[in-house]
């Protein structure tokens, strides 16, 4: 065990390409580990590491999200009945989300402008 101060360049990458090769961490665990790092050294320590910057964070795995057709789509709001389905096809419909639809009021349904406004969406804000 020695002091973060004594450590250099050589050490904080072996700590990083371990974690990544014999732990295989996630590649946020990665990059939450490499800002610890960073916020040690600069904030605490009060040491300035350059070449800790080019170090290279690891990317997400991409992925490809799984959409449905629209005959399955048909098929699956065919299924719901009643308040259920009604709000489904109105989640389909407009791109709400479900607490979204699920604190409609008929005030905030426009009929003439043909428009349903949304209260207190996501970020506290409204939206048509």
């Amino acid at each position: 065990m020695r002091h973060p101060r004594q450590m250099g360049a050589a050490e904080i990458e072996a700590f990083l390409t371990m974690l990544s090769t014999q732990r295989r961490v996630s590649a946020s665990t990665h990059n939450q580990a490499l800002s610890a790092l960073l916020f040690l050294y600069r904030e605490v320590l009060g040491v300035d590491l350059p070449w800790l910057n080019n170090i290279n964070r690891p990317t997400q795995a991409k992925r490809i999200p799984s959409v449905l057709t629209k005959d399955e789509v048909a098929g699956l709001l065919a299924q719901l009945e009643g308040v259920e389905g009604l709000l489904g096809r109105l989640l389909y419909g407009t791109g709400m989300r479900l607490m979204e639809g699920m604190r409609l009021r008929i005030k905030d349904v426009d009929f003439d402008r043909h428009v349903i406004i949304v209260r207190e969406a996501k970020g506290n804000k409204d939206r048509v």
